[in-house]
């Protein structure tokens, strides 16, 4: 396995082993609107590497795992960690941008920087196929509308505690990042380029019409 892709992995295992067992620690470097406004920036990346609990860490290193080496493959790895780090601070941005005014608002995850990786491997193997609860087949491109239009859903709706904002602005970094990095995907693969525009398009009209 990529010797970069353990050292991330490691990381987030190491500082949410600490975060589980150090509720000083956990408080001190999680996302919090309030102090990150205060002038702790870097809450923004820090909480990036903190999880709730083994499931919520175990889902986004299973995530990353399966997906990463795609980017790697594709782009190497030096661009693959300038995927992973830019999607997730396009991830914390979003969410200052949409929580501002919430002073309270606070959030934990690598979920922005993982989803970053997901579309970026969607778009460069829109012929992948993914499986739904390691069940139901679904190509990766459907998975990657489908997911960011829920996402919305969830933006709007507020009724759970998922962090929805940042796995938006994670996709919309990794989608980014890899077309500025390998352009060929927009003429190997205009359509599926377009199609996964659409969800993002979406969002900001909604987001104009104080819809969110």
């Amino acid at each position: 396995m990529n010797i970069f892709l353990i050292a991330i992995m490691l990381a987030n295992v190491l500082m949410s082993f600490k975060g589980f067992n150090d509720t000083t620690f956990f408080s001190k470097y999680k996302f919090h609107m309030g102090r990150y406004l205060a002038g702790e920036q870097i809450r923004i990346v820090s909480s990036a590497f903190l999880h709730a609990d083994i499931s919520h860490l175990a889902f986004n290193m299973l995530t990353l795992y399966f997906f990463a080496p795609v980017v790697i493959s594709y782009l190497g790895d030096f661009p693959f960690l300038i995927v992973y780090f830019g999607s997730l601070l396009v991830g914390g941005l979003l969410t200052v941008y949409f929580h501002k005014k919430d002073y309270n608002y606070s959030a934990i995850g690598a979920s922005g920087a993982v989803t970053g990786i997901l579309y970026s491997a969607i778009l460069l193997r829109p012929d992948m196929m993914l499986g739904i609860f390691f069940i139901i087949p679904m190509p990766a491109y459907v998975f990657g509308i489908l997911y960011l239009l829920y996402s919305i859903y969830g933006m709007r709706s507020k009724n759970d505690n998922i962090g929805h904002t940042a796995h938006f602005g994670g996709a919309i970094g990794g989608y980014l990042i890899t077309l500025l990095i390998y352009p060929s995907v927009l003429v190997d693969h205009l359509f599926m380029v377009v199609l996964l525009t659409i969800p993002i398009v979406v969002l900001f009209v909604m987001a104009k019409m104080g819809k969110l």
